[in-house]
């Protein structure tokens, strides 16, 4: 049957107009006057969380899909093992958002001003993540779009602390974090609009952050691919460290906890020593963005006085674009001492930092909507595998792990590329040590003695998110499922010159705490089920591989539903 012609207005992001729905919904003036002012937040939940994020968050009209290929839609279809990159929402996380987004709808409804339902909505989170991770008094949260965002973010702090000295950004491994870091460390806009709908121009600098910023990148692996040694790593970090102190340098020290690879470096120990050498002459920020550490291991990095990068949207597979940086008291403190440079506008409002913050009054009123309710989703989610004992998340990783191997050794010319132990202090928790990102090479199949290059790889990427059944009919259910696993990072070819590019299966916190839509399912039973489509995963990788001249002619695209 056809819609009714009134309903199609409803859906648009323009609003009717105050007349129109005072006649359909029988409204006086004013009640229609103040439903057309509010019909910005109205809007779905999905629809919400697509706002507030830059052009990576966009949803393609032609797939439903968003650059990263997933959705802020449930997708449970899909077989999702992609949590080192960007997952669609669970049911679960789904109607966290949509839970948070009716109580701001009803304030407004009843006559709340939008700034203070905002505030409201964006204190739960807050408050959330104070719980989840065991904030103590005096720290701090700062929430951010994405992880490359709360990287500016850790510059403009350092800016903060008032020494008037230039900077040395000292970064681990950047091509093994966001593509957009290196310019966010230099004060640099990171992409082509910003997070508040802003249209920059790529590598500018941003008003207001000092144009003298240097980066000094330290290497994880040597130019054959092969992960450097600990002790090299950070004998070159503490040269580094002693040459721009000597110079005059104020400095910016990064840990990776960890790398799109599952790499970690330096270690806290070093850290440590460095922090008790140095005192407060240098900050330290950890990238703990990819957040498969636990709160205890949070606490000993903010104990060093570090600011501690987050993300809602990897390991704990809330929606995409949901950063926070949390801040030791020291660091949070600048927050009462001066402004913040003032093209951080572009990025963040006032209601991202602590309320009150005299640091953030040169920014926007109001806050990030769509940030607020995707980490209302990436909480709902934490909550979930924190409920979960901690001895059981580690036989739950182990048994991915073992799963992940088996794939990867009966799919023939893949190789799971080897990768250090993870160790970070006596006090772990035993499944942070076990590797829970496994990345792999591929073979080219139209070009013997190589792999697949980065962008070869990413078409692997995209076609296993793909309905294949149009173009392969023979293979049967295998290339009609949908398979959404971590995008492609580029390393070196392990034999010859040039890059390769290795593809990654990740355990996120929905395979430990449960994947909503496998609920009438017992927990041994549910796990089988999700091993046996890790085996899917590799199972289509093969034949992606078997028929890659009649992919490549067909080049065949994803879609939301798939089919």
């Amino acid at each position: 049957a056809l819609l009714p012609g009134w309903l199609a207005p409803m859906a648009s992001d323009i609003s009717p107009g105050p007349t129109r729905l005072a006649e359909l919904f029988d409204l006086s003036a004013e009640e229609a006057g103040r439903l057309h002012g509010l019909w910005s937040w109205l809007g779905t939940a999905d629809a919400l969380m697509e706002t507030g994020g830059d052009i990576r968050l966009a949803r393609d009209p032609k797939t439903a899909l968003n650059g990263y290929g997933c959705s802020h839609r449930p997708r449970p279809w899909a077989i999702t093992f992609a949590s080192s990159t960007a997952s669609s929402s669970s049911e679960r996380g789904y109607i966290a958002a949509d839970k948070a987004r009716l109580q701001v709808s009803a304030a407004l409804l009843r006559g709340m001003a939008p700034q203070r339902a905002l505030a409201s909505c964006i204190g739960a989170v807050r408050r959330g993540l104070g719980r989840a991770y065991g904030l103590r008094p005096g720290e701090e949260i700062v929430l951010a779009a994405s992880g490359t965002d709360t990287e500016l973010l850790a510059l403009a702090l350092t800016h903060l602390a008032g020494t008037g000295q230039p900077i040395l950004n000292i970064l681990i491994a950047p091509e093994e974090t966001g593509r957009g870091v290196p310019m966010a460390a230099r004060g640099q806009h990171f992409a082509v609009d910003t997070a508040l709908g802003h249209d920059v121009t790529f590598e500018a600098p941003i008003e207001g952050f000092r144009p003298d910023t240097a980066l000094a990148n330290i290497a994880l692996r040597s130019a054959s691919g092969a992960v450097r040694p600990q002790s090299e790593v950070e004998a070159e970090i503490e040269a580094v460290l002693d040459a721009a102190l000597a110079q005059g340098r104020r400095v910016i020290l990064h840990g990776l906890d960890l790398s799109k690879t599952g790499l970690l470096a330096p270690s806290p120990a070093f850290l440590a020593d460095l922090r008790a050498r140095y005192g407060a002459g240098f900050d330290i920020v950890v990238d703990a963005c990819q957040a498969r550490l636990s709160p205890s291991s949070v606490r000993a990095y903010l104990a060093l006085e570090a600011v501690v990068l987050v993300t809602g949207s990897k390991f704990f597979t809330g929606p995409p674009f949901a950063g926070a940086a949390l801040l030791p008291a020291s660091v949070a403190a600048r927050l009462g001492t001066a402004r913040l440079p003032a093209g951080l506008a572009a990025y963040f409002n006032q209601g991202e930092f602590p309320p009150g913050a005299f640091a953030a009054q040169g920014l926007p009123a109001g806050g990030n909507y769509g940030l607020a309710l995707r980490w209302h989703a990436a909480l709902a989610e934490m909550r979930a595998l924190l409920r979960v004992a901690p001895k059981r998340r580690a036989d739950i990783i182990e048994a991915f792990g073992a799963a992940v191997r088996q794939g990867i050794d009966a799919t023939p010319g893949l190789a799971l590329l080897p990768a250090p132990p993870i160790a970070r202090t006596a006090a772990d928790e035993p499944w942070e040590r076990l590797p829970s990102i496994f990345t792999f090479s591929l073979p080219a199949p139209h070009a013997p003695g190589r792999c697949l290059t980065p962008a070869e790889a990413r078409q692997v990427y995209v076609w296993l998110n793909t309905d294949l059944s149009g173009v392969l009919p023979q293979a049967g259910e295998v290339a009609a499922r949908i398979c959404h696993i971590g995008q492609p990072v580029p390393l070196a070819q392990p034999e010859g010159a040039g890059q390769m590019g290795a593809l990654r299966v990740s355990a996120g916190a929905r395979l430990i705490s449960g994947e909503p839509s496998h609920r009438s399912l017992a927990p041994g039973a549910r796990l089988r089920r999700e091993f046996a489509d890790v085996g899917i995963v590799f199972a289509k990788i093969r034949l992606i591989l078997e028929n890659w001249q009649r992919l490549c002619a067909a080049n065949p695209t994803p879609s939301y539903r798939g089919g």
